[in-house]
């Protein structure tokens, strides 16, 4: 007789098998972002945040495609450096929080936090005028940075059905994503999740917080090339 334990270890492959499964399937229609699948070639950033996701219980996920192979604390530090310089540029934007978080691989990566107020009319996925002009020097920051990847989650608060926030919070960060696309960001470093309210970061039962709720996070990370590149003294 299976023990619960033996239960739960099943239960995990399953689930990591299902994730590669639709990972796979979504790169075969990579072009179709209205399906909510990967937007370019960034499948790397969705693989680690479905993992992330399941070794944290659905509290969280992966930020960056984990390179699985140990890295050195000189290469850490140079990448360190590239990214302080990069979260120096990313502060002038005026209606966003810039943060210093920590990635798949233990290394600096940037955090950025748009309020959908800002970004989007109330019910909407389309962005608001007022929003586009930080969203152009964020796409500036990026090319400036090729060697990097660029996650991008969307979040809502709780009114409504799970289904239709689903839906709304993949929309939102579709449309943030098509704008830096249009912007000339290489559609193969981005990916998108949309979490619904699954992850807030305020309480629902205030309208304070439900605004905070509503938001899309996008992360910076270091690409394999930038990391292959801090380790050759290239960087």
């Amino acid at each position: 007789m299976k023990t619960k334990e033996d239960m739960k270890k099943q239960h995990s492959s399953i689930a990591v098998l299902l994730i590669l499964g639709i990972i796979a399937q979504g790169c075969a229609s990579m072009s179709n972002t209205g399906k909510g699948t990967t937007i370019g070639a960034g499948a790397g950033a969705l693989i680690g945040a479905g993992i992330g996701a399941l070794a944290g219980k659905g509290k969280g996920a992966a930020i960056g495609a984990a390179i699985g192979t140990a890295i050195g604390g000189g290469t850490g530090a140079v990448i360190g450096h590239r990214m302080d310089k990069q979260k120096k540029e990313l502060e002038a934007l005026e209606n966003a929080r810039v943060e210093t978080v920590t990635d798949s691989n233990n290394l600096q990566a940037i955090k950025i936090t748009f309020s959908n107020g800002i970004l989007f009319a109330t019910n909407s996925s389309t962005l608001s005028a007022s929003s586009k002009s930080d969203l152009d020097k964020f796409a500036t920051s990026l090319r400036n940075s090729p060697d990097t990847d660029v996650t991008i989650f969307g979040h809502t608060d709780n009114t409504g059905t799970y289904e239709v926030n689903q839906r709304v919070s993949r929309q939102r960060a579709e449309s943030v994503a098509s704008f830096l696309i249009r912007s000339g960001i290489d559609q193969r470093r981005i990916a998108i999740i949309g979490k619904a309210y699954d992850e807030p970061v305020a309480s629902n039962s205030t309208e304070a917080g439900r605004a905070q709720n509503r938001r899309v996070e996008i992360f910076i990370t270091a690409n394999a090339k930038m990391i292959q590149d801090a380790e050759k003294g290239a960087l």
